[in-house]
């Protein structure tokens, strides 16, 4: 089986934002995005297995054979949205056109007071969410984070918007810890973001087919939610091009009930749908999916292993 992605040397996500805030930092968005020509150039021509992991990903989306073009145009889309990260954090939407839908829909969850649990994937920006931050200051957005596996978005934040990295609640600590963080934030009313796309190391994970093929996803989101007994909303920043973003939040459950003594056909069934929505997405923006690695070969032992009993499990992230 090949490594895991976070044990790759020079991981092409953590280079890439140190290298574009390098870039961001002592320019501006517009003197930014004059470097993404090259740096797409560079990761084409010099990161292998992003290079590979992009065309077999976009094999399966696209209905055409996969150019060299199509790959560099999937990197350059992603070098966008990570130069964007730093004009998101430090602005929040001034930059940008950001459309929204399901927004009522959102408030009207986070008004019953008891909390929303807003699960992502990594496809477009979920920095995209800071709109939300100009549009409706009152209501409070933690956003779930591994500060030891992302050093770089880390140092980000608390050089651009300490005001929110002093929000980020850390997905590096025990699991009984971050649950309880996450529970605080949801009995004060808040919205709590995560990514629930992607397993890490050593976590339990359940198949679902994605783009005609099962596809590995992390169980902890799910036993979160049952845990605490919160309303689920998805959500999607997607990249359109230039400075344009489309933020579109979709109701997925009032609830989550995963019984324990039928515990994995009512993950399979759970998972099964959030993966249906992550694939409308990539067909609706297919140059938004951003796992440069083998995503559903990854971790073919992790999936197997036994269940955990409780949701202080590690989260995807």
């Amino acid at each position: 089986m090949s490594a895991h992605w976070q044990s790759r040397p020079e991981g092409g996500g953590r280079f890439a934002l140190w290298l574009i805030r390098s870039i961001g930092l002592h320019g501006g968005r517009r003197f930014g995005r004059l470097f993404l020509y090259p740096i797409t150039l560079y990761f084409f021509l010099r990161r292998k297995p992003e290079r590979e992991a992009s065309r077999q990903y976009l094999e399966k989306v696209l209905p055409h054979p996969v150019t060299n073009w199509q790959v560099m145009k999937h990197i350059h889309c992603f070098a966008a949205t990570m130069l964007d990260r730093i004009f998101l954090l430090a602005h929040g939407e001034r930059d940008f056109q950001i459309e929204t839908e399901g927004l009522e829909l959102l408030i009207e969850r986070v008004e019953q007071g008891n909390g929303v649990l807003l699960f992502g994937s990594h496809q477009g920006s979920f920095e995209a969410l800071r709109a939300l931050a100009s549009r409706r200051p009152d209501i409070a957005l933690r956003v779930l984070l591994d500060k030891q596996k992302t050093p770089a978005l880390t140092e980000l934040l608390e050089a651009l918007a300490p005001d929110i990295g002093n929000k980020v609640i850390d997905a590096s600590k025990d699991g009984a810890s971050m649950v309880l963080q996450i529970a605080e934030a949801c009995a004060e009313g808040a919205m709590v973001a995560l990514l629930a796309d992607r397993g890490r190391e050593h976590e339990v994970l359940r198949r679902a087919e994605l783009l005609g093929q099962p596809a590995p996803f992390p169980v902890g989101p799910w036993l979160l939610a049952h845990t605490l007994q919160v309303p689920v909303v998805l959500c999607f920043g997607l990249y359109l091009g230039g400075n344009r973003y489309r933020l579109i939040f979709e109701p997925f459950a009032e609830r989550v009930d995963i019984p324990r003594h039928d515990r994995a056909p009512a993950l399979d069934a759970v998972i099964g749908r959030y993966a249906q929505r992550v694939e409308h997405y990539i067909h609706v923006a297919p140059y938004n999916w951003f796992n440069f690695y083998d995503f559903w070969q990854q971790d073919l032992c992790a999936s197997a292993r036994p269940q955990p009993a409780v949701a202080g499990e590690r989260l995807g992230g």
